[in-house]
This record gives structure tokens, sequence and C-alpha cells, in this order.
């Protein structure tokens, strides 16, 4: 198994989802749901909430690619036939055989359709079958109930709570929730019962 080189072109699909390497082009995408849905950014710590930042947004996910510490994807629903959001890997640490599957958004439109598991379900395949990750884990504000509720339904498994861990966008602090899963999980029972929810 070759390693995971950050210039590959890496896409995932099926029938019903495209997820394929988020580039700075992809603002015309996205900065609509910078102009139009501002509650999308509610638990943000850096908000793209106008056109500005949405491509700083893009800007750094890009940069980030490029120095070797994450991976982003720009996501388009089949069903639809429009872009939906974002997701990327981040934090991803080759020797230690793990990363960190996050910054997810969709558009309202796109939400409890079905799509996020679609999504989940390609990158957590990938991330195991073709990575070689031994751990995938999940973070979210502790207060955020519908990201919570969202990971425990692909089979996530709470670990704990890291208190004040971060700064809001407004100064404030917040507490993250952990979440995880693990090779052995997935093979054994995640990605079959995953699998029957698409």
């Amino acid at each position: 198994m070759a390693p995971f080189n950050f210039s590959d072109n890496v896409r995932l699909e099926d029938e019903r989802v495209l997820l394929r390497p988020l580039i700075l082009a992809d603002d015309e995408y996205l900065i609509p749901f910078a102009q139009t849905e501002p509650e999308l950014w509610k638990y943000s710590s850096v908000p793209p909430d106008t056109p500005g930042g949405m491509r700083e947004y893009i800007r750094a996910a890009v940069e980030a690619r490029n120095a070797g510490k994450e991976y982003p994807f720009i996501v388009f629903d089949k069903q639809q036939q429009q872009y939906a959001g974002s997701t990327r890997f981040y934090d991803i640490q080759l020797s230690n055989k793990m990363l960190q599957l996050g910054y997810t958004w969709y558009g309202k439109s796109f939400q409890g359709t079905g799509l996020n598991k679609h999504c989940k379900y390609l990158l957590l395949q990938y991330a195991f079958e073709r990575m070689q990750m031994e751990r995938v884990e999940f973070r979210a504000a502790h207060t955020n109930e519908r990201s919570i509720a969202a990971m425990k339904s692909i089979g996530c498994t709470i670990e704990g709570i890291l208190r004040n861990c971060a700064a809001n966008a407004d100064g404030t602090r917040k507490s993250s929730i952990i979440l995880s899963i693990l090779k052995e999980e997935w093979f054994e029972t995640v990605k079959e019962k995953l699998r029957k929810k698409l």
C-alpha cells in the first residue's frame, strides 16, 4: 500500500454524492452559503459568513493541503445536481495512523436528506481501507446537538469533553466533545450498519 500523497486527486463517489478536492475556484459555489445562510456558522470559530470570509476559508484549506496537513473536499449532491457544502480530513498524522474528520457543513436544503451518511461512508472507507488509518476522530462544540446526533448515528463512540479548549468568534470559550471510530470497529460493525442506512 503506497503512502498517502497530498497531491493525489482524490475523488470519492457513489450514486448519491461526489467528493472532490476543494480548489480556490470553488468560491463561486460556496459563497452563496456565506451570504444567505448565517445559521450555518453558529458553531464556527472563524465563520466564513461573507464572500471575503469564504474565500479566505477556502484559501486556508487549500494551503493546509499543500502543507501536508489537511485534505479538503467540496461536496456535490447528485440528487439535487448542486454543490452542497464542504468537509475535510485534518490533523492528519500518517506516522500515528490517525486523522480527524470534520469542518463539515451543508446548506440547509441538503441537511437531513441522507447526504451526510453517504459522505461519511465514502470518507471512512477511504481513511480505513486506502489510507490504512487506525483511528478517525470527530469533534464538535459540546452544545451542538445536531452534529453530535449525526456522529452517533454513523457509529461514533463518545470519548469525553475537552473543556474550554477553543475560542468562539465572539471571544468566549467553548468546550468540544470528542468522538471516534477505530479500524476494527469499522470492519466489525460500523461499516455494515452505515451501509444499510444509505
